[in-house]
């Protein structure tokens, strides 16, 4: 097929010149082909706006060359993300034409979108490594974000009900998540489309503030910021100092943590200083220049170079009062120190998360990732480092929804018995029968991440000495042992 539309022949070359730019190398033959067959695949489906559905494909893949510009698969299997749960298209023939690799992607991303369908949010954590869980390949995780982050740009084409459920999803799980892997932009605006439909009256009302008070803000900042540049100047530093904008979500949620309105969130003032070194101590002179120039605020002082965060964040954090007394919050970093901080994991293999919420397999995880790539010789490209690049986090976990959607977490390679004693002891001793995903079947059947279980039950059964052969959960075979013995 030969694109003949003047429109798509556009977001073609829209896309190309984008991921020339951004990508290490592109196959430009083999995107093309999955434009190509994506156009295909879609040619009869519309979206909720009422637009060409391969726009959706198009506009993530957009997202994906300049978020997370990884490699030109990654793309490829954008294009395609929604073909095989959409179209007749079947994985046989996505293998045939763009092989496993793109294949093992868009799988991944299918089974993910197929977990959420129909199910309510209960511990959203789980719901978070559930997911790690179930994929192999960082890169399917990432498609998912930029997935989610046009539904949710798109979203008020929806109805009321499935805007709520989508936006409390993408609050609880999405954005947390996007957090996880240093994706800061992603995450704010996540949080930011998600507050706007959970709580609309709110999330306009601080729109309207925000920007009603813009003005002032930044006539604020410069008046702040002109004094200290001069004497910036004068130490012959290079630097950039700019207004750091505060997020409706997170201004919502000082509010609600404070018990004050708008008007009283006085931190809404921030500047950061990126300074053009690849020395600290400069930011160290910059942060003893703005201390000599306004008063800083005890205990709210963080030196981050010296003692970095587990996740490598670097920088120096600092309040101080300005003039009329107003607070201002400061940032000091180098560039490179602003790249690991804003771009995350995507663009510089790096992690960005908040030390309190540090998961001890996710540090192991994260050194064993920066080995890898902080190891490899600069003439390596990417693309081969990716080869070895595949998720170890939470493998030998699976997680299990009971028949009311409640999630239970296992060792990789239980059984329903192993599920029936996780529910109750007595459900264990009782379990004649289950189903996965409404089938019926044999009791030593593996569970896999996303199955949903039911046990059958009967007062008559007694646990067989049999199930001891395959039960995994030390609970069900010690709940076995003291039964059967």
């Amino acid at each position: 097929m030969s694109i003949e539309n003047p429109k798509q022949k556009e977001m073609l070359e829209d896309l190309l010149a984008v991921c020339k730019k951004n990508l290490p190398r592109v196959n430009e033959d083999l995107i093309t082909k999955a434009f190509e067959f994506a156009i295909e695949a879609h040619k009869h489906d519309l979206r909720a706006s009422g637009e060409p559905y391969f726009s959706h494909p198009y506009e993530v893949a957009m997202i994906v060359a300049e978020e997370f510009p990884l490699d030109d698969i990654t793309i490829v299997s954008t294009l395609l993300h929604d073909v095989v749960e959409d179209t007749d298209f079947d994985l046989n023939l996505m293998t045939k034409e763009f092989g496993t690799e793109v294949t093992e992607i868009v799988d991944g991303v299918t089974k993910i979108s197929g977990i959420f369908k129909g199910q309510d949010i209960t511990k959203a954590e789980n719901y978070r490594k559930m997911l790690l869980s179930m994929v192999k390949d960082v890169r399917v995780i990432l498609v998912k974000f930029a997935d989610r982050l046009h539904n949710m740009r798109t979203l008020e084409f929806v109805s009321p009900d499935k805007q709520k459920r989508i936006a409390q999803e993408t609050l609880e799980i999405y954005a947390p998540f996007a957090n996880r892997f240093g994706l800061a932009r992603v995450k704010w605006e996540l949080e930011d489309l998600s507050f706007k439909y959970l709580n609309k009256e709110m999330y306009e009302d601080l729109v309207r503030k925000v920007k009603s008070s813009r003005k002032d803000r930044e006539s604020y900042i410069k008046k702040f910021s002109d004094p200290l540049k001069k004497k910036l100047d004068d130490y012959n530093l290079k630097y950039e100092l700019e207004g750091r904008p505060k997020h409706f979500y997170s201004i919502y949620k000082k509010m609600i943590k404070r018990n004050k309105p708008f008007e009283e969130i006085y931190d809404l003032f921030a500047i950061r200083i990126i300074i053009d070194t690849e020395n600290s101590n400069d930011c160290y002179t910059t942060l003893g220049i703005v201390n000599q120039m306004y008063l800083p605020v005890p205990d709210r002082f963080k030196d981050y170079i010296s003692v970095p965060k587990a996740n490598m964040y670097q920088s120096l954090h600092t309040t101080v009062i300005g003039p009329l007394g107003q607070r201002m919050e400061v940032q000091i970093r180098t560039w490179d120190m602003d790249k690991v901080a804003e771009d995350g994991i995507a663009a510089h293999w790096k992690y960005k998360e908040d030390k309190s919420t540090t998961d001890k397999d996710l540090d192991t995880w994260l050194d064993w990732m920066r080995d890898i790539f902080e190891g490899a010789g600069k003439d390596e490209t990417r693309r081969e480092i990716l080869e070895d690049f595949k998720l170890n986090l939470y493998q030998d976990e699976i997680y299990i929804f009971t028949p009311k959607g409640e999630l239970r977490r296992l060792p990789i390679d239980s059984t329903p018995v192993d599920f029936a004693f996780e529910i109750h002891s007595n459900v264990g001793y009782q379990c004649l029968g289950a189903k996965i995903n409404g089938k019926i079947v044999p009791l030593d059947t593996p569970l896999h991440s996303g199955d949903q279980v039911e046990i059958i039950t009967s007062k008559n059964q007694h646990p067989n000495k049999n199930w001891l052969k395959f039960v995994k959960t030390q609970k069900a075979k010690s709940e076995q042992y003291y039964t059967t013995h």
